[in-house]
Protein backbone atom coordinates (compact mmCIF):
# COMPACT_ATOMS: atom_id res chain seq x y z
CA UNK A 1 0.00 0.00 0.00
CA UNK A 2 1.39 3.28 -0.82
CA UNK A 3 0.81 5.90 2.03
CA UNK A 4 1.62 9.70 1.78
CA UNK A 5 5.41 11.02 1.55
CA UNK A 6 4.92 14.47 2.97
CA UNK A 7 4.58 14.29 6.78
CA UNK A 8 1.54 16.62 7.18
CA UNK A 9 -0.69 14.87 4.82
CA UNK A 10 0.58 11.28 5.99
CA UNK A 11 -0.72 12.79 9.86
CA UNK A 12 -4.11 13.64 8.57
CA UNK A 13 -4.44 9.91 6.21
CA UNK A 14 -3.06 7.95 9.79
CA UNK A 15 -5.24 9.94 12.21
CA UNK A 16 -8.11 9.35 9.91
CA UNK A 17 -7.47 5.86 9.05
CA UNK A 18 -7.02 4.99 13.18
CA UNK A 19 -10.27 7.17 14.05
CA UNK A 20 -12.13 5.31 11.17
CA UNK A 21 -10.62 1.62 10.85
CA UNK A 22 -8.56 0.33 13.55
CA UNK A 23 -7.99 -0.26 17.22
CA UNK A 24 -4.08 0.60 17.37
CA UNK A 25 -1.69 1.86 15.45
CA UNK A 26 -0.09 -2.08 15.37
CA UNK A 27 -3.18 -3.13 13.57
CA UNK A 28 -2.95 -0.02 11.05
CA UNK A 29 0.74 -1.12 10.26
CA UNK A 30 -0.23 -4.78 9.95
CA UNK A 31 -3.04 -4.36 7.73
CA UNK A 32 -1.07 -2.10 5.34
CA UNK A 33 1.84 -3.95 5.09
CA UNK A 34 3.84 -0.62 6.50
CA UNK A 35 6.67 -0.70 9.04
CA UNK A 36 5.17 1.22 12.41
CA UNK A 37 8.59 2.88 12.97
CA UNK A 38 8.50 4.23 9.71
CA UNK A 39 5.25 5.89 10.76
CA UNK A 40 6.42 6.99 14.56
CA UNK A 41 9.62 8.05 12.95
CA UNK A 42 8.35 10.22 9.90
CA UNK A 43 5.73 12.06 12.45
CA UNK A 44 7.58 12.50 15.67
CA UNK A 45 9.69 14.78 12.95
CA UNK A 46 7.11 17.18 12.92
CA UNK A 47 6.70 16.52 16.67
CA UNK A 48 4.17 14.24 16.50
CA UNK A 49 4.07 11.18 18.70
CA UNK A 50 1.52 8.09 19.23
CA UNK A 51 -1.06 8.53 22.01
CA UNK A 52 -2.28 5.13 22.12
CA UNK A 53 -5.05 5.79 24.85
CA UNK A 54 -6.75 8.27 22.30
CA UNK A 55 -5.31 5.85 19.41
CA UNK A 56 -3.64 9.02 17.12
CA UNK A 57 -1.00 11.39 16.81
CA UNK A 58 -0.99 14.56 18.75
Amino acid sequence: MSIPQDPIILLSYINTQLRDNYNNLAELCLDLNIEESMIIKKLKAIQYEYNPTLNQFK
